[in-house]
This record gives structure tokens, C-alpha cells and sequence, in this order.
């Protein structure tokens, strides 16, 4: 199933697939989501994730970016950049 991915704030949109991870479609987007351990553990690429199902859009949510994919269950998924200086 495809779903349409918003990063923010170069309000930038793909079609990614669910399960395929954030890195990879940011990659393909052309953005940089800075990383670090690449385990979650250093929380370097950590995003806000908000999921809508076609009516509402979701709450925004902390994910770490190298360990997260795309979720089952949503048509459009709006990712939120941070710009962390020490990374």
C-alpha cells in the first residue's frame, strides 16, 4: 500500500510503502536525517511523526528515524525535521 510522506519544513512529499524505513525514503526525498549510532540509542535521528487516515491528521509523535518505518494503516504520514546543532 502506498502512502504519501510530507517532510516539514521543505514541505517535501513522495509515495512510500508501508515497512519501508524513514531513512530510506528521506534519502529518496533528497533529505539528510542526521544519524548516530544507527541503533535508536543516540536519538541523533530522531523526527516527529504524525499519521492521518484520510480524515484527520494524528497527533505528533517522537520516533527515532533509524529504527522506524512506515506504519500499516495510514494514507498520509507528515515528518518533521529537526535541526539539532550538536549533531
Amino acid at each position: 500500500m502506498s502512502v504519501q510522506v510530507c517532510f516539514l519544513p521543505d514541505n517535501v512529499t513522495v509515495t512510500a510503502e508501508v515497512g519501508e524505513p524513514l531513512l530510506q525514503v528521506a534519502d529518496r526525498a533528497g533529505l539528510s536525517i542526521p544519524t548516530g549510532c544507527l541503533m535508536g540509542s543516540c536519538y541523533a535521528c530522531e523526527v516527529e511523526l504524525s499519521v492521518s487516515d484520510g480524515e484527520a491528521l494524528g497527533a505528533a509523535t517522537a520516533v527515532r528515524a533509524c529504527i522506524s518505518s512506515v506504519p500499516p494503516g495510514c494514507q498520509q504520514l507528515t515528518i518533521s525535521l529537526f535541526v539539532d546543532p550538536t549533531w
